[in-house]
């Protein structure tokens, strides 16, 4: 048995091999799908990335309903799934936004926040507008998110 204690060879090689891999996006074609694929994990050390990606991978990332309490401010303004400090206290601290150690980062929030900017505002012109209406349960509402729905709503033509 592979259980026994000191048997650490395995006289049979795997019996059942996938022949094809994993793919999300197979059976759910939906626009929330598409919208995690699509996510750019910024803010965080390269092994949280690691874990956000396989977790967009395999079907197991789950978008937040309401904003979570980050643990630095104390405020309600953790708005991305499985992280605990808030993109604005991370920045200032130059910390992992999900675990919260004092490790590299891979790509910070300021380079990211300009990348998801750009993409933001091209899905929106190519949609006309369809994803602004399906975000709606994911998009809280600030100062800064404010004001770029306001250049994508200009920049759109009614």
């Amino acid at each position: 048995m592979s259980s026994e204690r000191g048997n650490v060879s395995r006289t049979r090689p795997q019996r059942h091999q996938n022949a094809r891999a994993f793919r999300n996006d197979k059976y759910d074609t939906s626009a929330r799908l598409k919208k995690i694929n699509a996510k750019l994990h910024d803010g965080v050390c390269q092994h949280c990335k690691g874990i956000l990606e396989w977790r967009v991978k395999f079907s197991k990332y789950k978008l937040l309903s309401k904003p979570k309490k980050c643990v630095k401010c104390l405020q309600k303004t953790v708005k991305d799934p499985y992280h605990i400090i808030c993109r604005p206290c991370a920045s200032k601290l130059e910390i992992c936004a999900k675990c919260g150690k004092q490790e590299e980062i891979v790509i910070p929030i300021d380079k990211g926040q300009g990348r998801t900017e750009s993409e933001t505002t091209k899905n929106s012109q190519e949609s006309n507008g369809l994803e602004n209406e399906l975000d709606f349960d994911t998009n809280f509402s600030s100062d800064e998110d404010s004001d770029v729905l306001e250049e994508q709503f200009k920049s759109m033509n009614f």
